[in-house]
């Protein structure tokens, strides 16, 4: 294996045009120099420059050494930096899942900024997870959860980042949109769509029909919040959602449910160190209001 060390040495000779500032620049003395490059010499039994009066001639073994360095310690100085950055928590990958199906655009809202504040962090998000996002975050296959329902285990933290309401949306000429608010017997003759999640993960079940004892007429799920508004604003379905979607949206309007079912979106991450990208991560998703 080729020292480095030569290397540099002709790099610096080549750049500064003399031995003795080539010294300076490397922090040797002249006299280490000269001992390094005559060790190598002596390792490899060739001669690598030679002196013509005061200045120095590289053979064609120097010649090509010399073209090896500016290949070569370029490419080693840029990978001492590499290392620094990851030590710094500058450089890495950071993989996103998601248990929110209409945070997309608030998320991207987030990426946005991340992407350009650290450019040298890989971004992936996901929502496919094969035992669901909590296993993916304990498993390490993500290192960041975006969900609505934080489920406590040992070794995670939940950092909330914004508080919502679950309303229900209908139509706006629905007889339900004249309503305060609705009460579970209200949706006994609806279609309810939903996101394909579990009844057991959604509010609109745990924390408002199953204590009542009541069901509506029907559940459907849509994979698309597009979808889902278009469906109510058609008459022909009402949704639980989160009152964020309803702004702008045509022909919907959104009624309390009950008393209210407030939420807060948070995410969900592993404890210990963690690399200064991902504490830039949720410091972004923090400043990123609905």
């Amino acid at each position: 294996m080729i020292d480095i060390q030569p290397l540099a040495i002709l790099r610096e000779i080549d750049r500064t045009g003399s031995l003795t500032q080539a010294a300076e620049q490397l922090n040797l003395t002249q006299s280490a120099v000269s001992h390094a490059i005559r060790r190598f010499e002596d390792r490899y039994g060739v001669k690598l420059w030679e002196r013509e009066g005061h200045k120095l001639r590289l053979t064609l073994a120097g010649d090509y050494l010399l073209g090896l360095a500016q290949r070569v310690l370029p490419q080693l100085e840029h990978g001492a930096t590499v290392i620094e950055d990851y030590a710094r928590g500058r450089r890495g990958a950071i993989r996103v899942g998601m248990e929110c199906h209409p945070c997309q655009d608030w998320l991207m809202r987030v990426v946005d900024p991340f992407l350009a504040e650290w450019p040298d962090v890989e971004l992936d998000v996901t929502t496919a997870f094969q035992f669901g996002g909590l296993a993916a975050l304990l498993s390490h296959e993500i290192d960041i959860l975006v969900t609505p329902d934080p489920i406590e285990r040992a070794g995670l933290e939940y950092r909330p980042v914004f508080d919502y309401e679950l309303v229900l949306a209908v139509a706006e000429t629905h007889p339900l949109a004249r309503k305060q608010s609705v009460e579970p017997e209200d949706l006994a003759g609806e279609t309810l769509i939903t996101y394909p999640v579990s009844r057991e993960r959604l509010d609109i079940f745990t924390r408002f029909l199953v204590p009542a004892h009541a069901l509506p007429r029907r559940h459907r799920t849509v994979e698309t919040t597009d979808l889902m508004l278009r469906l109510v604003a058609s008459g022909r379905a009402v949704s639980a959602t989160p009152d964020w979607l309803l702004r702008g949206a045509k022909g919907v309007k959104g009624v309390r449910i009950g008393e209210g079912i407030a939420k807060s979106i948070h995410l969900g991450y592993r404890k210990g160190n963690r690399a200064a990208y991902l504490d830039g991560f949720m410091h972004l998703a923090e400043a990123v209001h609905i």
